[in-house]
C-alpha cells in the first residue's frame, strides 16, 4: 500500500498490533483447556472455558467488522461473527472456541505481513536543506530556507544541496543531478542556466541568484507529488474479501432458509459454523505469508500481502533506464590510440592521472584499467578543474584527462571518435601527453547483462506491456529500448510526467513501477506496485515502494513476479478448493445431518487440507531458474572476469583496422600484428576453455548441448577470422608489405572479429552469465 490515508491508519492500529497474536494465545489456550477438562470429565467446566474462547473472539471480531462497514467495506469476518454469535446462542461453546481459534490465526498471519510495512518519505525530506546562504552587502549569512525570496543572491557550497531554483550567476557551475535525473554523469552549467533544486554542487562554490521561493521549487514539488500520488492509490482488496462478497449472502441465506424450513436455529448455527470461510481465513493468508517468505530469500522484501497480490496480477510494467535496465555507474565502452599509441597506453596514463579523482568518469576509468591488471604509475603535481579535468606528470610527461576545448584544431582520428560518441551516445575523455591529443576514452552507462533475460521472464509471467520512463535524452533511451524490445519508451521526463505516465497506465491494467533514484519515488508512489532497486538506489525510493530488491540484481524483480503469480494462484486453489468443501458440508448441516461441533471439527479437515495446499508456495519452482552446481557457478564467474580483461583485446582489434584505413603502411601492419598476437596468445584460449569447460557444464542446467549450439558456432566463426588474418600477415611477410589487394579483405576480417567478439561476449553474458548469482 502506498497511501499516506492508510499509512495514517496503520500508525493508529499500532497500538493493538500485539492484539492479533494475544487473541490467538486466548483462543488456542481455551480450545486445549476445555478439551483437557471435558476428557477428564468435567464437562461443565469445558464448556465454561471454550464460552469463554469464544467470547474472547467475538469482542475484536465484531470491532473489526464494525471498521470495515464504516467505510462501506464487508469483509470475510462478518461470517466469522455470525457464526461466533450463533454459537453463544444455542450454546454449541466447542464451534465457537474452535471458530475463534480459526479467526485468530487467520487475523495473527496477516497481522506479520502486514507489520512489514513502513512507508514515509523520511530520507525525502533529510536530503531537503533546511537553510541557505545568503550573500548580502555585509557578506554571506546562513538563513531559514523559509526566510529565501525571489532575487535574493545565495552561495552553494562544494557537495551541498541547491536550495531552491535559481539561475547561475558564476562563471559556471558542475552539478551532480542523478537525484532529479537519475543520469549518473555529472553536468557543467554556465552563467545564466537555470538550476533545479535538489541537486547537488559537485565542483567550486558558485552564486546562484533564486528564481523560486522554497515552497515553489523543484524538490519541494517532488515531495508533494509523493504525498499525492501515494494518496491517490487504490487501497489494496484482501483476496480473501473478494471472495467474501459472493460466498458472504450465500452463506447467509442457506442459513436462513435451513432455520426457516426445519425451525431449528440449531441447525442455521449449524450451517454457518460450516460457512465459516476458514479457507479463506487461513489458506489465502497462508499462500500470500508463504510467498513472501520465499521472496524474502532472494533478497526481495515485499511490504505487505496486498502488495504481493497485485504484482501477481500485474499486467503493465514501466521502468526507469539508469540504473534499473542499465547499471547506473558509467563504464569504459572502446579507447582510442592516436598514432604511436596503443589503447592499454591511453588507458594506462588515463587512470594514473584520475586515481585521485572523486569525479564519475574518472572511478570509472581507474577501474577498467585496474580491472584489466594495467601497472599504474604514482603521478606527480596533480591538479584538476571542476567540469573540465585532471592534470599531472606521468613518467615525466604532462598528462592530462578530460574535457577538450572546443577551440582547438582536432585531428582526423579525433573527428571519428567525436561521431562514435554522437551514435553510441556515450561521454568522451580525450588524453593529451606534453599538449598533444594522445587518445579517446569512450564511456556510457552499459546495459545490465541480466536484463534481457528478466524481460523475457516477466513477459511469460503475464506481463502484457514493458514501457521505460527516464529523465535520459531520447537517443540512448530509444537504442536500449530496440535491444531490449520494450514496447514504449518516453524520455527527458521529469518526476511530475513520470507520474502523470503511471498515471494513465493504471487507467488500463495493475501497473508496476521500477525505479532507484529521488527522482523516481513519486511515479512508485502513483502505481499499483512500486518496485525500487534498493542495493544502490536512493533510501527515499525504498521507503515509497512496495518492494524492494535488496541485491543489484533486476532478474530479482522477474523472479518475484513469477513467486507472486504462483502464490496467488494457489491461494486462488485453496481457497476456492475449500469454499466448495464448505459448500458441501453447508448442504449437509441443512438436511441436519451436522450438529455445530461435529461441523467445526470437519471445518478443522478442510482447513488442514487447503493450509496443506498452501504451502506449497513455500516450495522453490525449478522452471523459475535453471540449476547450477557450485563448480558451473565458479566458471562462469572465472569467464565473466576474463570478459572484462580480455576488452582491450577487442579495442586492439578494431584499432587494427582503424589504422589500415588511415595509413596502411609498415606501422599499420604492426598494429595488426599486435592485435593477432592478443587473439593467438589470450583470447582464442579463452574461446577453447568455453567450449571444452563452460559450455558442457551448462548443458545439464540448460537442457542438453543443443542450448550452447549457436554459441559454439560463433566460436567457430571467430577461429575461422582469425586465421584469415594470420593468413594474410603471412602473405605481407613473403611480399615484404601488405599489398593493395589485401587491404579490404583484411579490414573487413579486422572489423568483422570486432564485431562478432562483441556480439558474441554479450550474448554470453546476458544468455549464460546472468544466470550466477
Amino acid at each position: 500500500m502506498n497511501s499516506f490515508i492508510r499509512r495514517a491508519r496503520l500508525g493508529r492500529l499500532a497500538s493493538a498490533a500485539s492484539l492479533e497474536p494475544a487473541l490467538l494465545v486466548v483462543t488456542a489456550a481455551a480450545v486445549t483447556a476445555g478439551g483437557i477438562a471435558w476428557l477428564v470429565g468435567a464437562g461443565g467446566l469445558a464448556d465454561l472455558l471454550w464460552g469463554l474462547g469464544t467470547v474472547s473472539a467475538v469482542v475484536p471480531a465484531v470491532g473489526w467488522v464494525w471498521s470495515a462497514l464504516r467505510h462501506r467495506h464487508a469483509g470475510v469476518d462478518v461470517i466469522a461473527v455470525l457464526a461466533l454469535a450463533g454459537t453463544l446462542a444455542v450454546g454449541e461453546y466447542l464451534a465457537g472456541a474452535l471458530i475463534g481459534l480459526m479467526l485468530a490465526t487467520g487475523r495473527t498471519l496477516e497481522a506479520a505481513a502486514r507489520r512489514r510495512a513502513s512507508h514515509d518519505l523520511r530520507a525525502l525530506l533529510e536530503h531537503a536543506p533546511r537553510s541557505a546562504r545568503r550573500r548580502t552587502e555585509n557578506g554571506v549569512r546562513s538563513v531559514p530556507l523559509s526566510e529565501i525570496a525571489v532575487g535574493d543572491l545565495l552561495v552553494v557550497g562544494p557537495g551541498e544541496v541547491v536550495p531552491v531554483d535559481g539561475t547561475v550567476e558564476s562563471s559556471a557551475a558542475v552539478l551532480d543531478e542523478s537525484v532529479l535525473t537519475g543520469e549518473p554523469l555529472q553536468a557543467e552549467r554556465p552563467r545564466g542556466t537555470g538550476v533545479r533544486s535538489g541537486v547537488v554542487n559537485a565542483g567550486r562554490a558558485f552564486e546562484l541568484r533564486a528564481t523560486a521561493t522554497e515552497q515553489d521549487s523543484t524538490y519541494a514539488g517532488i515531495v508533494r507529488l509523493t504525498r499525492q500520488a501515494g494518496a491517490e492509490s487504490a487501497p489494496v482488496v484482501r483476496l480473501a474479501d473478494r471472495y467474501a462478497a459472493w460466498f458472504l449472502p450465500l452463506s447467509v441465506a442457506v442459513a436462513g432458509l435451513a432455520w426457516l424450513i426445519s425451525g431449528s436455529a440449531v441447525r442455521a448455527v449449524a450451517v454457518l459454523v460450516v460457512a465459516t470461510p476458514c479457507p479463506l481465513l487461513l489458506a489465502a493468508p497462508v499462500a500470500i505469508v508463504s510467498g513472501l517468505s520465499r521472496a524474502s530469500r532472494l533478497g526481495v522484501v515485499v511490504r505487505d500481502g496486498g502488495a504481493l497480490e497485485n504484482l501477481g496480477r500485474s499486467r503493465t510494467l514501466l521502468l526507469d533506464k539508469t540504473g534499473t535496465l542499465t547499471r547506473g555507474r558509467p563504464r569504459v565502452v572502446d579507447v582510442t590510440a592516436a598514432p604511436g599509441w596503443t589503447p592499454s597506453e591511453v588507458l594506462r596514463l588515463a587512470a594514473a592521472v584520475d586515481q585521485y579523482s572523486p569525479h564519475v568518469l574518472a572511478r570509472a576509468i581507474t577501474d577498467t584499467a585496474r580491472e584489466r591488471k594495467l601497472d599504474l604509475p604514482i603521478p606527480a603535481d596533480v591538479t584538476e578543474e571542476p567540469g573540465r579535468g585532471a592534470t599531472g606528470t606521468v613518467d615525466g610527461h604532462r598528462v592530462a584527462i578530460g574535457r577538450a576545448d572546443s577551440g582547438e584544431a582536432r585531428p582526423a582520428w579525433a573527428g571519428a571518435v567525436d561521431n562514435r560518441a554522437l551514435l553510441d551516445g556515450a561521454a568522451v575523455a580525450w588524453l593529451t601527453v606534453d599538449g598533444k591529443p594522445a587518445g579517446a576514452v569512450l564511456l556510457r552507462d552499459p546495459l545490465r547483462h541480466d536484463a534481457p533475460r528478466t524481460l523475457r521472464h516477466l513477459r511469460s509471467a503475464g506481463i502484457d506491456r514493458v514501457l521505460m520512463l527516464t529523465g535520459d535524452r531520447a537517443e540512448p533511451a530509444r537504442e536500449v529500448a530496440a535491444v531490449l524490445g520494450l514496447d514504449d519508451v518516453r524520455a527527458e521526463l521529469g518526476p511530475a510526467e513520470k507520474v502523470a505516465a503511471v498515471r494513465a497506465e493504471r487507467d488500463r491494467a495493475v501497473t508496476v513501477m521500477v525505479g532507484d533514484g529521488v527522482n523516481d519515488a513519486p511515479a512508485l508512489a502513483a502505481a499499483d506496485v512500486g518496485v525500487a532497486m534498493g542495493a544502490r538506489g536512493s533510501t527515499a525510493t525504498s521507503e515509497a515502494a512496495d518492494i524492494v530488491l535488496t541485491t543489484d540484481r533486476v532478474d530479482r524483480l522477474a523472479d518475484a513476479v513469477t513467486i507472486a503469480v504462483r502464490a496467488r494462484r494457489i491461494a486462488v486453489q485453496s481457497a476456492l478448493g475449500g469454499m466448495l468443501l464448505s459448500l458441501a458440508a453447508m448442504a449437509a448441516a441443512a438436511a441436519g445431518l451436522l450438529p455445530p461441533a461435529v461441523g467445526a471439527l470437519l471445518q478443522e479437515g478442510i482447513d488442514a487440507a487447503v493450509i496443506l495446499n498452501a504451502l506449497r508456495a513455500l516450495r522453490v519452482d525449478r522452471a523459475m531458474r535453471p540449476a547450477l552446481t557450485p563448480d558451473t557457478e565458479a566458471l562462469i564467474h572465472r569467464f565473466a572476469a576474463e570478459h572484462d580483461d580480455l576488452q582491450d583485446v577487442l579495442e586492439a582489434v578494431r584499432a587494427a583496422a582503424d589504422r589500415l584505413s588511415d595509413a596502411p603502411g609498415p606501422q599499420a601492419l604492426a598494429t595488426v600484428e599486435e592485435a593477432h598476437r592478443l587473439l593467438t596468445e589470450r583470447l582464442l584460449p579463452h574461446e577453447d576453455a568455453e567450449e571444452h569447460r563452460l559450455y558442457p557444464a551448462l548443458a545439464p542446467a540448460l537442457g542438453g548441448p543443443e542450448a550452447t549450439a549457436t554459441m559454439s558456432r560463433a566460436h567457430a566463426e571467430i577461429e575461422r577470422l582469425s586465421h584469415r588474418v594470420a593468413t594474410h600477415l603471412h602473405l605481407a611477410h613473403v611480399a615484404g608489405g601488405l599489398a593493395p589487394e589485401q587491404l579490404d579483405d583484411l579490414r573487413s576480417c579486422l572489423y568483422g572479429l570486432n564485431t562478432v567478439l562483441r556480439l558474441h561476449f554479450t550474448q554470453e553474458e546476458e544468455s549464460y552469465f546472468s544466470l550466477a548469482p
